[in-house]
């Protein structure tokens, strides 16, 4: 009955809009109220490991993912690709899709991602009378890309929680993320072929040149995914310190080569990110007491008994499972339907034989098609705001990205295990 009301509260507060941080405390205020639960009892398991340093990692990466949004390090990326793909049909498209994969390994978060890309893209892809929807929807469904593609907030609290290696977390979902970018253009590219006024950028008479003035902006930008996944796989930092790193790196790039901030707008930018980080802290904190809760109340071995009470084939549970994160995911933002499907979910999958590493591709996967996908869709209606597009002329072509892009990702990397664990083993064994 408390668990059933618990699951009440959070759905209901969450389909009203109310914060996540908020809902899961009005679930602790309610277990509190209803007496057996001291719920003082979960604070210190929360505060012990919110003082992992591994979790520095989350804040760090953060900070730096907002000062490169600031600091235009998107643009030289952007005009790169363009060079390359921009005079075909379909090519800017292309280019956005990959914009967005470069950018995700610098700022590993799908928020930062739709912001930036977007609000560059979207004017560029206007001009050259790109459909509007399709294109808004494009760049929706390419900005979970910042969440597959290392370094990720999300794999380091995967690792965080399920005590697996970060770095094997990291790498699980490389080849998903190169299957979806791959699957996003050919689609993309099949829904154009019935727009013939697509204007194409010319291509420059002198390309050798062209290539080298773009190409040397975007080496600095292109640097810092390379010194920060070097330095964590060839074992001379901690992801942690990685992320130090990136900050350090990513201030004097944003201020004195590409222009985009400066020491007073930096401090601006600090200042919001220290809010984010605040809402952020305060939200994981508040799902881990509530994780706490489920584990001393064996809700994962009961969710696994009810599941395998369904049926014990292994394809149906691995189907129910992955049913069972998007809709969380379409609740909650991918941090907290982390947080709170992984101590639940993953004995259910280790059951059936699913590696714990396969898993954290599984959940990326998942969580990142979540966020885009109706009614809830975060990303969606932040996407709408970004490119000033209306969500019902984005509607259709989500669905269809959805359908023939992300789907076919999920179904691969659930049920063809190699697509996770091929990178991990063959790069760290």
């Amino acid at each position: 009955m408390i668990i059933a009301g618990s699951l009440v509260i959070i759905c209901g507060m969450l389909l009203l809009g109310v914060s996540v941080y908020v809902a899961f405390g009005a679930v602790l205020l309610f277990l509190a109220a209803m007496g057996g639960h001291e719920v003082s009892g979960y604070l210190p398991s929360g505060s012990t490991k919110m003082r992992s340093l591994v979790l520095l990692a989350i804040p760090l990466f953060m900070i730096s993912g907002i000062i490169m949004e600031r600091g235009k390090i998107a643009a030289p990326l952007v005009s790169l690709a363009e060079l390359f793909i921009g005079h075909l049909k379909g090519g800017l498209m292309a280019a956005t899709v990959l914009a967005c994969g470069v950018f995700g390994s610098i700022s590993g978060a799908a928020n930062a991602t739709l912001t930036c890309i977007g609000s560059i893209m979207m004017p560029h892809l206007r001009r050259s009378n790109y459909p509007e929807g399709q294109s808004a929807a494009l760049i929706v469904c390419a900005s979970p890309l910042g969440l597959l593609i290392p370094p990720s907030g999300n794999h380091i609290l995967y690792g965080w929680v399920a005590q697996q290696s970060v770095l094997k977390c990291f790498l699980s979902t490389v080849i998903p993320a190169l299957i979806l970018i791959t699957l996003l253009i050919v689609v993309n590219q099949f829904m154009l072929r019935k727009y013939d006024d697509i204007e194409l950028i010319e291509r420059p008479e002198d390309f050798k040149m062209a290539f080298r003035q773009k190409a040397t902006l975007a080496v600095p930008a292109l640097l810092m995914p390379l010194i920060i996944l070097g330095g964590i796989y060839g074992g001379i930092m901690t992801p942690t310190e990685a992320a130090g790193v990136a900050v350090v790196y990513a201030i004097p790039v944003a201020i004195y080569v590409y222009r985009g901030l400066t020491w007073r707008t930096l401090v601006d930018a600090l200042t919001d990110s220290g809010v984010i980080i605040g809402v952020v802290m305060v939200m994981i904190f508040m799902v881990l007491i509530v994780s706490k809760f489920l584990i001393f109340e064996d809700i994962p071995n009961i969710a696994k008994d009810l599941v395998y009470s369904i049926s014990d084939n292994p394809i149906v549970i691995l189907l129910m499972v992955n049913l069972v994160m998007i809709l969380i995911g379409m609740l909650m933002d991918d941090i907290s339907g982390l947080l709170l499907s992984t101590p639940i979910l993953l004995p259910i999958v280790v059951g059936v034989g699913m590696d714990p590493i396969h898993f954290a591709a599984v959940l990326g996967v998942n969580l990142g098609m979540a966020n885009i996908t109706p009614p809830t869709a975060p990303l969606l209606y932040l996407g709408a705001k970004i490119t000033k597009t209306p969500v019902s002329s984005m509607l259709l072509p989500t669905l269809i990205f959805i359908i023939f892009a992300w789907l076919p990702t999920l179904a691969l990397t659930t049920f063809v295990p190699e697509i996770a664990l091929w990178l991990p083993e063959l790069l760290l064994g």
